[in-house]
């Protein structure tokens, strides 16, 4: 699993300024036009974190306006003197309209408008784009935000990292589609895994697998392993890889009905490739009456029960083949609804927390032959359907 430590360093600093690539944003909605072509038609689409001058989300939907269908698209910004970074500098499309104020441009919001051919060119594209100063800053979390989300059909972005949470519960009042960038480790939150428990959000087409590269504003410090890497990809300059970032969306693809292929147990401990099944096989937790899956490989096809498997599941699951039952490490719900979660004894409990510092009642673990006991990583816990 690729290491976070620019989005740490990003909620630790309120750096919120990562800029998704043009390429990323194609890549992406193609592949909903593969499995539906009508996914955007006659939909307004809301993009409330951007930056529209400049903004590949508003130039990608604005120059497919007419390819996508679209019947109306809203772009909004942040006001520069709300932002962390604010070395700024108005762009000649803004100071040669004539709605430039100079007093405004620093601490309001703009909007951005496509729904028509403004300039009679027999297309609408991202030239017939209209836009206006907001009457507040542009926060999405302001009434005059609130409104537009309430008008439109499909909300994308990329939002705040630090802000990701927040963002969430606004995303689910407004009970819209959805397209969003986030970190994979957001799928662990109280807030959004009953979300994923309950297919109502899943992961998008680039999942945890695929390395995604967004820019940065001069000065940011970023990884340089991560900086390097991006290089690599063709981005020189402020660029850096975020290997954690994936896409969330409520919105059907073909990639997440796509059951995997199993073995049997006896076969991937004869066949796999995972040391630890050789050696061990497949064993059951302590305090859970479940299987550890060490893999996503290693799911067997000849069992029933419950099985804990890696975070990045996700990444392959199909709901017509697995059920989501819960997430380990949620104390309150191992005590008081899981049916299958045996707590050690006190006395136990208190000798395991000397033996690993790292030791939870609720996390799932092994005891090995020294009576140590050995902490498994987040789990999601799921089953076969039958």
């Amino acid at each position: 699993m690729a290491n976070n430590t620019n989005l740490g360093a990003a909620k630790a600093a309120k750096n919120d300024e990562f800029y998704t690539q043009y390429a990323d944003i194609q890549k992406e909605v193609n592949a909903y036009l593969e499995y539906n072509p009508d996914t955007f038609r006659d939909k307004t689409v809301l993009l409330p974190c951007d930056d529209p001058e400049w903004s590949n989300f508003t130039r990608f939907f604005a120059q497919n306006f007419e390819r996508l269908g679209l019947k109306r698209l809203i772009s909004t910004s942040f006001a520069v003197e709300s932002k962390k970074y604010k070395d700024y500098e108005p762009t000649l499309f803004e100071t040669g309209s004539p709605w430039f104020d100079a007093d405004k441009t620093r601490i309001k919001g703009k909007i951005f408008e496509l729904t028509r051919d403004t300039n009679g060119s027999g297309r609408i594209d991202i030239d017939d784009l209209e836009w206006h100063y907001l009457e507040g800053d542009g926060d999405f979390r302001s009434p005059e935000v609130c409104a537009l989300r309430d008008q439109s059909d499909i909300i994308v972005t990329n939002p705040p990292f630090s802000l990701f949470r927040e963002f969430m519960l606004w995303l689910i009042k407004s009970k819209k589609q959805f397209l969003i960038i986030g970190n994979q480790n957001a799928i662990t939150y109280r807030e959004f895994f009953p979300l994923v428990k309950s297919d109502l959000c899943w992961l998008g087409v680039t999942g945890f697998g695929s390395d995604m590269v967004f820019g940065v504003p001069d000065g940011v410090e970023v990884d340089i392993k991560d900086k390097l890497k991006a290089e690599k990809m063709g981005y020189v300059g402020n660029f850096t890889r975020l290997g954690n970032s994936c896409w969330f969306t409520n919105i059907d693809h073909g990639r997440r009905h796509t059951p995997l292929s199993l073995m049997t147990m006896k076969d991937n401990i004869r066949y796999g490739k995972h040391k630890e099944l050789k050696e061990n096989g497949y064993r059951k937790y302590s305090n859970y009456d479940a299987l550890d899956i060490p893999a996503i490989d290693a799911i067997p096809s000849d069992y029933d029960g419950i099985m804990g498997v890696p975070l990045t599941f996700l990444d392959k699951y199909c709901p017509e083949q697995f059920e989501i039952i819960w997430r380990t490490g949620d104390i309150d719900w191992a005590e008081k609804e899981c049916y299958f979660f045996t707590p050690p004894a006190a006395a136990d409990a208190e000798r395991y927390k000397k033996q690993d510092r790292t030791w939870r009642v609720q996390n799932p673990y092994f005891i090995n032959q020294n009576g140590i006991p050995e902490t498994c990583y987040f789990r999601i816990l799921i089953r076969k359907k039958q």
